[in-house]
């Protein structure tokens, strides 16, 4: 069994994984504010913690992933009356473009997808139980949390509480009693609302996780929580005061963030005018490509996309794809069946040391890269039972890094193809040769 490390942001340090429940993982990881086509960097966590939960999986691990979807946000309300549309139509509309990217990622769906509006009457009794315990209070129908009232704010973020409250002096709220006091309820009469004791209005953002954890694991209490570094604060920060003032806990053992997404060396924000879609990256490259850019860096360092990065990654997932589809062809003509291979165990075992070293796929991929060098020289020199050990094991190395499989089934007309090819060589009719093999070439067979 290998012992699986990750990286713990609330002790900042590298841990080795030990389950709240034996043999079991559960993961929350936070999804999108659907109010708009997602970005790459979006992509990030969707894939980063794709591959966790692959190798889990592969380690005997029963892995209950939880994801959520945001459906109410003043962003959203403001898209809505933008498009002139309900916020149901557009929630529903960028739902199901974020579900696309990820079925084009070949990312797993998560077991549970709850939705925030799904959970409002356990997101209002959640805020009337802080308000009975002392840490929330209510003031013109907002409800905001009493921060002064939790020793160790801050500790995940590992900020300053001073430095914090200057900050937030900047846009103070003076119906506060203190500025880093967060919202918990919002009282609207713009957009969606719902009935409270307190008025008419919606939740607050940092409420909603909390609440959708505990209606799937009724103590609170997961492994894993997930989500880009940008989330450290305020949003899972405010998470792990709720949860401490409510339940005594912090929700998971390991909270674990992703590095951000920079374009062409420069930060993806709208001011800058670099905001790249996922949509787009997908439609150019495909799934697997972007998926190997994504994973071509250590998670938590910083990924920069340029034009340059993804044509680059484009070229070698051909190699990659190229040299397991010329194997899988050779392996037909030759009636090989390259699952009745040997694993190449070294080999593997290298791989997953690499992801359960706080998932390292960089280097993971490196050993792919090696293989497939390995793999390319054996077609030439028509070495088949090494490459069947090699491509079975690639083929396991692929999957639990998330990509579609790589597979080729020769029709009849494929292979008579190959037998005419082999015939007009042997006739030394190279034209004729040269012909088919031109068509071998457009069907990716040769």
């Amino acid at each position: 069994m290998h012992d699986v490390r990750v990286y713990n942001s609330l002790k900042d340090s590298l841990e080795v994984f030990k389950p709240i429940r034996e043999k079991e993982v559960s993961m929350y990881v936070c999804g999108p504010t659907v109010y708009g086509p997602v970005h790459i960097g979006n992509m990030r966590p969707v894939v980063v913690f794709d591959v966790l939960k692959r190798l889990f999986k592969y380690l005997g691990y029963k892995v209950t992933h939880i994801s959520n979807v945001t459906d109410v946000d003043d962003k959203i309300i403001a898209a809505a009356i933008r498009e002139k549309i309900s916020e149901l139509e557009l929630t529903k509309k960028y739902a199901e473009s974020y579900f696309k990217c990820l079925e084009e990622l070949n990312v797993e769906k998560a077991e549970y997808t709850p939705y925030v509006t799904e959970n409002m009457d356990g997101i209002i009794k959640f805020i009337a139980d802080l308000i009975d315990k002392g840490f929330a209070y209510e003031v013109n129908g907002d409800v905001y949390f009493r921060v002064s009232k939790l020793e160790g704010y801050g500790k995940l973020s590992n900020l300053d509480i001073e430095d914090l409250k200057v900050g937030a002096r900047i846009e103070e709220n003076l119906d506060k009693e203190n500025p880093l006091d967060f919202t918990l309820w919002k009282k609207t009469d713009v957009g969606i609302n719902w009935d409270s004791p307190w008025s008419k209005g919606r939740p607050g953002w940092h409420t909603e996780c909390v609440v959708m954890i505990n209606n799937i694991y009724q103590d609170g209490r997961i492994d894993i929580h997930g989500g880009g570094f940008d989330l450290k604060f305020p949003h899972h920060e405010n998470e792990i005061a709720q949860s401490l003032a409510l339940h005594g806990h912090r929700i998971a053992t390991y909270w674990m963030h992703n590095g951000f997404v920079n374009i062409d060396n420069q930060k993806m924000s709208k001011s800058l005018g670099n905001v790249r879609l996922a949509k787009d990256f997908l439609e150019t490259y495909g799934g697997s490509v972007v998926r190997l850019a994504l994973l071509s860096t250590h998670y938590r360092a910083p990924l920069n996309f340029t034009d340059e990065v993804m044509n680059s990654n484009q070229v070698e997932y051909t190699k990659i794809e190229n040299a397991i589809r010329l194997a899988k062809v050779r392996f037909q003509l030759n009636n090989i069946d390259y699952q009745n291979a040997d694993l190449l165990e070294d080999k593997l075992n290298d791989f997953i040391n690499e992801l359960a070293d706080d998932l390292n796929t960089a280097n993971a991929i490196s050993i792919i890269f090696a293989l497939v060098k390995d793999l390319n020289l054996d077609i030439r020199r028509n070495k088949l039972d090494s490459s069947a050990r090699i491509v079975k094991t690639l083929d396991i190395m692929l999957d639990v890094l998330g990509f579609k499989a790589i597979d080729v089934v020769l029709t009849e007309e494929d292979i008579e193809l190959f037998n005419k090819y082999h015939e007009a060589k042997s006739r030394k009719d190279f034209a004729l040769s040269d012909s088919i093999r031109e068509v071998l070439m457009e069907r990716k067979l040769m």
